[in-house]
């Protein structure tokens, strides 16, 4: 038997590209390249280790054979590895980043956000900063596209085979409604009831998210792009919504929002998680708010 000839990375994420699109001219439309280069890759791999990968007789689009479907997840391992090999080269040459951007969900506490860029300032003083405060699926994206090389996201981002993430803790979201509000004056509310009034929703200005409803109960809502409007219509009375306990403390302390106790839907975490891109590892500043963020984020009063 001839002696396996070691393939390509580029052949193997060519093999990749092709089991995840389906179709040959789908792999090469995403890859920027000639479909004849695309199927060259696929027939030199299979040359080079022996195996027929693709079934693609006939005009059918092309299926895994067993051998491709056994070989799928090796191929990604080897991709995997080889990009945070890339990635941690460029952070040994780049040294101490010179910009950073990051990108945090508007959920994050501004006590800890603050007190992580003070202590930032005075830890990286050589190291310019970008901040962005968006909500949902708009922070990863900042990341997808490579215009945050840091992001500290919510919990409902999908997977994204591009993104690294890492849970860094979390903030208690309760559901509230001012004093006057149908559910904030009755002792007990019943299952159902939340359905029936306005729900006031954060909204996403992502696609990535783009569609899908998190914690949405009632089927009348209003969709907010900003937290800040969110809570101002939430004190006018005008709906009722989650909101994060760090944000309304001091107003169900003084009683301009009360605490709504759903059955369906009680006070719940609100995971974090940061998000970089698999080929770019953090740098020392970013590796930074990595270990510093989840001491602050666990500090802060729930």
């Amino acid at each position: 038997m001839p002696e396996t000839a070691p393939p390509s990375i580029d052949h193997l994420r060519v093999f990749l590209c092709v089991s995840e699109e389906g179709s040959f001219n789908a792999a090469a439309r995403k890859l920027g390249r000639a479909i004849s280069v695309v199927s060259y890759a696929i027939a030199q791999l299979e040359l080079q280790l022996g195996v027929r990968l693709f079934d693609r007789e006939g005009s059918r689009r092309p299926q895994l054979t067993e051998a491709g479907k056994a070989l799928v997840g090796e191929a990604q391992t080897v991709s995997n590895d080889v990009d945070a090999l890339l990635a941690k080269v460029r952070s040994l040459r780049q040294g101490l980043e010179a910009e950073l951007s990051l990108a945090v969900d508007v959920m994050v506490p501004g006590e800890a956000l603050a007190r992580l860029l003070r202590d930032f300032q005075a830890m990286f003083p050589s190291v310019s900063l970008r901040l962005h405060v968006e909500a949902l699926g708009a922070v990863a994206a900042l990341v997808l596209d490579a215009r945050a090389n840091l992001a500290i996201a919510g919990p409902d981002i999908v997977d994204l085979a591009e993104i690294e993430r890492e849970a860094v803790g979390a903030v208690e979201l309760v559901p509230v409604a001012a004093p006057d509000h149908p559910l904030a004056q009755m002792d007990r509310i019943v299952p159902g009831e939340a359905r029936k009034h306005l729900q006031l929703v954060l909204t996403d200005r992502s696609i990535l998210t783009e569609g899908r409803d998190f914690s949405v109960l009632s089927p009348r809502t209003w969709r907010l792009a900003d937290l800040g409007s969110k809570h101002m219509l939430l004190k006018e009375g005008i709906g009722w919504g989650s909101m994060p306990r760090h944000v309304v403390r001091q107003d169900l302390a003084n009683g301009s929002l009360i605490e709504l106790r759903l059955p369906e839907q009680p006070a719940m975490d609100y995971t974090l998680v940061a998000l970089w891109r698999k080929d770019t590892r953090p740098g020392p500043a970013a590796s930074w708010i990595l270990d510093t963020l989840p001491k602050l984020l666990a500090s802060c009063p729930r």
